[in-house]
């Protein structure tokens, strides 16, 4: 569920011109006005949202929405600070550069994060199975979501979760395409976070990642609200520290978004050349849209297990940089992955590591 992230590259240093040494500011002179810089930047970084023009009428209309108590909201809200990090961090990537499946892959299919894979699964085979059997989502896609956004609880971000969310909503980057969208997004976000006080948690306390994500699953708040559920029995859910929590919960956020039991996530494929038609393959994207026999119309050979396949199908892309293009035929189970975070290579990576960390249990994690 975290977005993709880029910095700007860095503009080319020009040459100094040359100064008569007369014109040299005085060592004090250059040591005042760097430390004046450094003021300045740290006031900006540690800027509260008490002064911001729109962060109180946010506040009331959270508070009304949610049915919080309006003073409090704008407490939270006024002293919630502008993270600039995190301005910088939603920005898109860079445009004009083909993606690479074989390096996005190898950064999640790699020996520490399948070893501790292999060791989850064990620890908690009992606890995926019952998920298993509850929501109908076998083991191996809850353990390859957990693995790949958080390595099972050791990355799950340390941005104060109502400040990140507080900067998206009250000063979201003009400069992004979809900046509108977006800023409704999050404060849609900021509202739910907020909402968890009614819950018995303190808002305050939440630490995630840039864009608001939290856990071990990396749910953000209206993720949160919707399909986190209390799977240990003890009356209250708990994302970052009850592992039973968090694995029924991204069962369950499967289940929501019509995970189909038994239904493999993909096929592999190849082309026929001669009846290929690319533009109307790629114009559903990753929609499941064509049955198998329309596949085999529009040029795709699939092998015969797709073509028995029941349902529908969509060409998945996955570029490999200036290496030959691979594709597979996702599933509506394919489908149901990419809603966890829009990205095929995201899906792909998650079912890539589940299934290797499958195989690893099934030999014995290496004992």
């Amino acid at each position: 569920m975290a977005a993709q992230s880029s910095s700007a590259p860095a503009a080319k240093p020009q040459p100094k011109a040359s100064k008569p040494a007369a014109t040299k500011p005085h060592k004090a002179s250059l040591h005042k006005t760097s430390a004046a810089k450094n003021k300045g930047a740290a006031a900006k970084a540690a800027q509260r949202y008490a002064e911001h023009p729109g962060a109180m009428a946010l506040a009331d209309e959270i508070a009304q929405s949610q049915g919080l108590e309006r003073a409090w909201v704008r407490k939270v809200i006024g002293q919630s600070a502008y993270l600039p990090q995190v301005a910088k961090l939603i920005a898109p990537p860079p445009g004009g550069q083909r993606k690479n499946w074989e390096a996005y892959r190898s950064r999640f299919i790699e020996p520490v994060r399948v070893q501790a894979g292999c060791r989850f699964w064990q620890a908690h085979d009992k606890t995926l199975a019952r998920a298993s059997q509850t929501f109908g989502v076998p083991p191996e896609m809850v353990v390859g979501i957990i693995g790949v956004e958080t390595l099972y609880g050791r990355h799950m971000g340390n941005f104060k979760v109502v400040d990140a969310l507080a900067t998206l909503s009250l000063d979201f980057p003009n400069s992004h395409p979809r900046a509108a969208e977006r800023t409704a997004y999050f404060r849609g976000e900021l509202a739910q976070v907020l909402a968890l006080k009614k819950t018995g948690i303190n808002p305050l306390d939440l630490r995630g990642s840039y864009a608001g994500a939290m856990g071990m699953p990396q749910f953000m708040p209206t993720s949160w609200a919707k399909f986190a559920v209390d799977f240990d029995g003890d009356g209250r859910i708990d994302l970052f520290n009850s592992t039973p929590d968090v694995i029924g919960s991204v069962a369950n956020y499967f289940k929501a978004f019509n995970w189909q039991s038994g239904m493999p996530t993909h096929y592999p494929l190849n082309f026929d050349t001669t009846k290929l038609d690319m533009g109307t393959l790629m114009l559903p994207d990753i929609l499941p849209t064509f049955s198998p026999a329309r596949m085999a119309e529009l040029g795709v050979v699939l092998d015969e297990a797709g073509q028995q396949h029941p349902g529908k199908l969509a060409l998945i892309e996955l570029q490999n940089g200036d290496q030959a293009t691979s594709y597979v035929a996702g599933t509506d189970n394919f489908y149901a992955v990419t809603r966890y975070n829009w990205s095929s290579y995201y899906a792909m990576a998650v079912i890539e590591l589940g299934q290797t960390i499958k195989a690893q249990v099934q030999s014995g994690c290496g004992a």
